[in-house]
């Protein structure tokens, strides 16, 4: 002790001297230890490295449910999948996928919270290009300030479709300026678009990384943006130059990759289809680089046999199988009757993985199983798919795996990550807009604009490559399945029968990944379409979905954090509907 108290009163006795000594205090303003100022941040180095969090942040790093992946809330809520594994692991997601929101819920305040991270990141960035060093070119500028406002609209358009009206923060207001005062009662579609008409005004066609956004991927966000606003004509004149001339940023013409597995597939990352998406690298020394957002939603308990090994979440769901059922000319059920009798896939569900089960022998669109893991079919390169000793708990779950985005065997080691708590970080970059995405929202806004011809030229390109031959799933020589998949080979009659076919495309083409549910919504469908869906899939998971009912004009958004508005107060946040 007193050996401590003689030094301290040595310290103290220097410090004295020195003021003493000294007829000013700046000697004491000394900068954190592991801070930048923003002098430091203004350069040009500074700023491209505060440019590269705000890409970071796209898949919501600590606030997992902020991913733009949208697995729970465009997925699970949409009725592509269940939340699956165990009923009390993460028991936060139950009350959304039985439309039971509570504003205090911590998957609510993540999803908030970290898209408003990535706001604040792009709004950095803005603020320092207005004090920019003189290293930082206009051309610096104006790129930069391109990609930080595409970014930033993104976040916002992510708030928007999740919570409606939110606080718009810009790089004008900051703590102590009035942040803390900004309501709720704006709509944000006009400063979303601003943003990413900026974007796509400012920014090059090709870019010297891939996973920077460019021109055109600028362009098909925004035309994405006119389409949930319903302005289809301006949709549609994007659309056509976009299908016409787009590029994605490493230079390569937008068009679908050969076989619909191979927009999934590590290897293949930044290919022609891929517009928009969250990069990811593995073994780079840090597993952060790496793809985290499908971390829980890896088959059950595979061991060596199977990806992952952890932990059963996101399980397709039954309704969503059953879709894929097609007709003798190899067409999808428009009229609903997927879900009834001898239309229903087979499954095995309640049947154990040593016991005899006889896959579905009736017609399939082949992209169920690049897109759902079930019983009796090769999963990927590993093992044939085992049924329940895969599943978690079958109750909960049902008896299907998620098949996108996963890992390959021959990926292990190279394109996966063996550095963290679990083997499912991935190379994998996830697709946040795909040109089969591009392609169908052309096709609906060609319906809405009246040239239904059009829209089914474009859903064709879409069926046509599925209908390859040499992408099915294959045991030996022999298809897996009975897949039988065609082409719509007679114009639509009406607007009405040319909707419910491109919508129901997209249910069948980008299933799981996080499209469903806000496709739903800006449909105007939701009440209808998720409450037929909980009716029949609460037939199968009693425990899991039994009651659970989509309110209109509630469940269509979140409530916003209870802790926001108790922060700000009631008279800065207004609270939506319902809550």
């Amino acid at each position: 002790m007193e050996k401590l108290i003689s030094k301290g009163g040595v310290v103290i006795l220097a410090l004295l001297m020195l003021i003493g000594y000294s007829c000013k205090e700046s000697f004491l303003e000394i900068p954190a230890t592991g801070q930048l100022d923003e002098g430091q941040l203004a350069t040009k180095k500074g700023i491209e490295g505060v440019l590269v969090s705000v890409y970071g942040q796209l898949n919501g790093r600590a606030n997992r449910m902020a991913s733009a992946s949208n697995w729970v809330w465009g997925s699970i809520r949409g009725g592509d999948a269940n939340k699956g594994t165990d009923p009390g692991d993460f028991s936060d997601i139950n009350p959304i996928q039985r439309f039971e929101y509570q504003s205090t819920q911590g998957v609510i305040v993540d999803k908030w919270k970290g898209n408003y991270e990535g706001v604040a990141r792009a709004n950095l960035v803005m603020k320092l290009l207005g004090v920019a060093q003189t290293d930082v070119t206009d051309d610096d500028k104006k790129r930069i300030g391109a990609e930080a406002r595409f970014l930033r609209g993104h976040y916002y358009f992510d708030l928007k479709r999740g919570f409606n009206n939110t606080p718009y923060v810009d790089e004008t207001v900051d703590y102590g300026t009035g942040i803390e005062k900004v309501p709720n009662t704006s709509d944000l579609w006009p400063m979303i678009e601003a943003d990413m008409k900026f974007a796509y005004e400012n920014l090059p066609e090709t870019q010297t990384a891939a996973g920077r956004i460019n021109k055109w991927g600028a362009a098909a966000y925004l035309a994405k943006v006119y389409m949930y606003q319903k302005k289809f004509a301006e949709a549609k004149a994007l659309y056509d130059l976009i299908i016409a001339s787009g590029k994605t940023t490493n230079g390569k013409k937008y068009a679908l990759v050969p076989r619909f597995q191979d927009a999934f597939k590590a290897a293949n990352d930044n290919n022609p289809e891929s517009v928009f998406a969250i990069q990811a690298a593995a073994n780079t020394g840090s597993v952060n680089n790496a793809n985290p957002d499908f971390d829980l939603n890896w088959p059950y308990n595979t061991g060596p046999n199977g990806p992952g090994n952890c932990c059963g979440f996101f399980s397709p769901s039954f309704e969503l199988v059953n879709s894929f059922r097609t007709d003798a000319n190899g067409l999808p059920l428009l009229d609903g009757s997927y879900n009834v009798g001898s239309n229903e896939v087979k499954s095995d569900m309640g049947v154990k993985s040593d016991a005899a089960f006889t896959p579905d022998a009736g017609r399939l669109d082949p992209r169920l199983d690049h897109s759902v893991g079930r019983r009796g079919i090769p999963y990927l390169d590993w093992i044939d798919h085992p049924g329940a000793d895969w599943i978690r708990n079958q109750a909960n779950a049902g008896p299907y795996s998620p098949k996108k985005y996963a890992y390959y065997k021959s990926d292990v080691g190279s394109l996966q990550d063996n550095s963290s708590w679990t083997p499912g970080y991935t190379a994998i970059n996830v697709n946040i807009i795909r040109f089969a995405d591009v392609l169908l929202m052309a096709a609906e806004a060609e319906i809405e604009v009246g040239s239904l011809e059009k829209a089914r030229e474009y859903t064709n390109m879409i069926r046509e490559r599925a209908s390859l031959p040499a992408s099915f799933v294959k045991k030996g020589a022999a298809n897996a399945a009975n897949y039988v998949i065609g082409l719509y080979k007679t114009p639509w009659a009406s607007k009405d029968d040319a909707r419910k076919a491109v919508r129901f495309e997209r249910k069948l083409e980008l299933s799981g990944e996080g499209h469903r549910f806000y496709d739903l919504v800006r449909w105007g469908t939701a009440a209808t379409d998720i409450n037929a869906y909980l009716t029949y899939e609460s037939k199968k998971l009693s425990g899991a979905l039994g009651g659970a009912k989509f309110t209109p004009n509630k469940n269509e958004y979140l409530p916003l954090p209870q802790e926001q508005i108790d922060l700000v107060g009631k008279d800065v946040l207004v609270q939506n509907p319902g809550y």
